[in-house]
């Protein structure tokens, strides 16, 4: 059957409610139908091509259409699909475990289908441990001021964004928020580092004081995503870690954005030297194909829920837990890392785009930053309806980027190649001259 862009758009109109969107702005704004996509590029049904500058909502780590991924995935299609887990156990999810374990040097692997279930069951596997194992009444997690860590109600008790939270704010838990490292935010003559070290005294002074009540702190290491890519110094880190140990305060890191290479080493907190008491890990951990996430946690948390009394257990389940053909398309993705020695390739990239960006230099531009194979400027000053205008005409010139408020950012696949980079750079100053 022959389909078309208009009647595939009608259709979904018609039958699909859209994530983070409001449905009423597409009276104005089509939809994009995609009929296939093929490395770093999306095809429409009438075989206008788009750059992927976001990997699909950051899930897109080596392309679209891999051969080894699929291969990977029709493989495991021949023996088993999925099976319950609880109970029973396929090869596939304990290789994966036992591979994440070598890299993290975390313990056990509990699995959900994406980034908000893994915060969920970060926070009560704190909350529960605690239980376990006292002091009583550790109940309450710190969180960063701007930060992001989904949208199911624990998450979103956590998660610092207005847009998102201000509306179900009556169903959520109570949460205190410390200041942001962010380097925009430090004052004048201030380096990255003083700023992330001054902060880390706002959060020492916070836990000192209310330590005996505190479970857990949740952050995304080094680069808070959702609210424009903002990055701090690793100081931030080994500070709070060490506050963390020092007052009895789980540490939780949200890898799910920044985890497997984006930020130039395969986890974020290597560049800081430390290791958290939970882990959650999603989005890129199945190259983009299949829905999977996973908390790794230290086996002295694990030990603390291994007992005869069975709520003293982690009760917690998901249907698909442990999909077999999700892990093994996180297998193969794992193989790519280790056969392509892709963090060194990746640090070429990132030098190439980093010099070429000096073609920024002449527009109203301020705070360009970099880490890994993340980008990102902010517009300046703020312009409203800048989001939605640059989106329009960018998409106009055949490439996806998605800015959050005033900032543009690129976060493409790691396979986009040096002529890629041009171009995607090309059509940004292009759409940027045509929104100023």
């Amino acid at each position: 059957m022959s389909i078309s862009n208009t009647s595939l758009l009608q259709r979904s109109l018609a039958s699909v409610w859209h994530p983070c969107t409001q449905m009423k702005q597409h009276e104005m704004l089509p939809l994009v139908p995609i009929k296939r996509g093929e490395g770093v590029w999306l095809e429409d049904f009438d075989g206008k091509r788009y750059l992927d500058g976001v990997s699909s909502w950051w899930v897109n780590l080596f392309g679209h259409n891999h051969p080894h991924i699929k291969q990977a995935i029709t493989a495991q299609l021949d023996q088993l699909e999925h099976v319950i887990l609880a109970g029973f156990t396929h090869e596939p999810v304990v290789r994966l475990s036992e591979q994440l374990s070598i890299l993290t040097g975390l313990g056990h692997s509990f699995y959900a289908s994406d980034g908000a279930s893994a915060t969920e069951i970060a926070l009560k596997m704190s909350f529960h441990y605690w239980r376990n194992r006292g002091p009583a009444g550790k109940t309450r997690f710190l969180s960063l001021q701007n930060g992001y860590h989904g949208e199911t109600l624990g998450s979103l008790s956590v998660t610092d964004v207005a847009l998102f939270k201000d509306t179900y704010a009556p169903l959520l838990r109570e949460s205190v928020t410390l200041p942001s490292p962010d380097w925009r935010l430090a004052e004048a003559g201030e380096s990255a580092e003083q700023y992330a070290l001054r902060c880390a005294g706002f959060a020492e002074e916070y836990i000192a004081q209310h330590h005996d009540e505190l479970a857990a702190v949740i952050l995304e290491p080094l680069v808070q995503c959702a609210t424009g890519m903002a990055m701090y110094h690793p100081a931030y880190l080994q500070q709070l870690r060490d506050i963390c140990d020092r007052y009895q305060v789980h540490l939780v890191a949200d890898e799910i954005a920044v985890g497997f290479g984006r930020t130039g080493t395969m986890f974020a907190t290597e560049q800081a030297g430390i290791r958290p008491d939970f882990i959650c890990l999603s989005k890129g951990i199945t190259g983009g194909y299949l829905p999977l996430s996973v908390v790794q946690t230290t086996d002295e948390i694990y030990a603390a829920f291994y007992d005869d009394k069975v709520t003293r257990g982690f009760l917690h389940s998901h249907s698909y837990t442990g999909n077999a053909l999700a892990c093994s398309a996180a297998l193969a993705t794992l193989e790519i890392f280790a056969q392509h020695d892709v963090l060194n390739s990746n640090r070429s990239k990132t030098k190439y785009l980093n010099h070429q960006l000096a073609a920024l230099a002449d527009l109203p531009v301020a705070h360009l930053r970099n880490l890994g194979m993340i980008w990102a400027f902010d517009v300046a000053p703020s312009q409203p309806g800048f989001q939605q205008h640059f989106y329009q005409a960018a998409l106009q010139r055949g490439l996806l980027l998605r800015p959050v408020g005033n900032t543009v950012y690129f976060m493409p696949p790691y396979v986009i190649s040096e002529a890629e980079m041009d171009w995607m750079l090309e059509q940004t100053l292009h759409a940027l001259k045509e929104t100023i």
